[in-house]
């Protein structure tokens, strides 16, 4: 008996984005993994977005397509579009990318393959010691994005969720805006092991007017990421040392960052470490080495 694929909800959200999200609604329709809906949720767009939504809503079932009452924003967005979703895992394709034909085959086949993970990432550090899709537990995760490279930075587009485990640890927290992503990819990969897979399944457009460049110019990423670390590495299910040695790994990079800052702007610092609320002592310990791992 064949068995059944399982169903994937892929998730687009939209603000004007009349430019490309033809482009990327044809990238789902190319997919050779067919069992997907496609949910599209435009957040009050003012362009042309809903109309060419609407005209493939018309022509393929699996297409749907919500319009808010409201603008809600990215992230409360985009929790808005997973109460729609049915499928046993959600996939999110922001409306100015494209997902590679191949991309839902090899991302639903690696969560099949290990169904005791949570979510599964693009695995962009890889460093050909692994047979890909390979399996790491949640001690594993944290030892390499925080002392190889970072392996949870991924943006949704390259990550793949299940979605009852989306569900039960409350989706993403749009109160750490623009880096809701990465805390959302640290809180669960600080409980359930996670699965990685190969680069190259999907094309991140960069253009004008996207938040990433905004967010990057004014610190608040500087400032996000470091508040998220405290957060998540507390409650992560890993060793005590472990666990030690990133928090203050994590206040000797901040010192050093802010030195960097204060050496263009002494009012940025000042902004900065008022909203991280930094204690001052580690700009002493960030001239001094990183803690080694497992160091006393």
């Amino acid at each position: 008996m064949k068995v059944k694929k399982p169903l994937v909800s892929v998730l687009m959200t939209v603000y004007n984005r009349e430019k490309y999200i033809a482009e990327a609604i044809e990238s789902v329709i190319a997919s050779t993994y067919q069992n997907w809906e496609l949910i599209i949720v435009d957040d009050q767009s003012t362009d042309n977005s809903v109309a060419i939504s609407k005209s493939y809503e018309a022509k393929d079932e699996r297409i749907k397509l919500y319009v808010n009452e409201r603008n809600l924003g990215d992230y409360p967005n985009r929790n808005q579009a997973a109460t729609y979703a049915k499928g046993k895992y959600i996939k999110y394709l922001d409306s100015d990318d494209l997902i590679y034909p191949h991309g839902l085959k090899v991302m639903v086949n690696a969560m099949e393959q290990f169904p005791e993970a949570g979510i599964g990432l693009t695995y962009n550090s890889y460093d050909g010691q692994n047979t890909l899709p390979v399996l790491f537990s949640v001690e594993k995760i944290f030892l390499n994005h925080f002392f190889k490279r970072g392996i949870l930075y991924i943006g949704p587009t390259g990550c793949i969720y299940k979605r009852s485990y989306f569900e039960a640890i409350g989706g993403f927290d749009p109160t750490f805006k623009v880096a809701a992503d990465y805390e959302f990819n640290m809180r669960a990969a600080s409980q359930k092991p996670v699965v990685l897979f190969q680069r190259d399944l999907f094309w991140w457009r960069q253009h004008e007017g996207q938040e990433i460049t905004v967010s990057s110019q004014n610190n608040e990423y500087m400032i996000l990421n470091y508040l998220i670390n405290k957060q998540n590495v507390n409650t992560a299910l890993i060793a005590n040392n472990l666990k030690e040695t990133i928090l203050l790994n994590n206040e000797v990079l901040m010192g050093r960052r802010l030195l960097k800052l204060g050496l263009k702007s002494f009012s940025r610092l000042r902004y900065v470490k008022k909203e991280t609320g930094f204690t001052s002592k580690y700009f002493f310990r960030a001239l001094l080495p990183t803690k080694k791992l497992n160091s006393k």
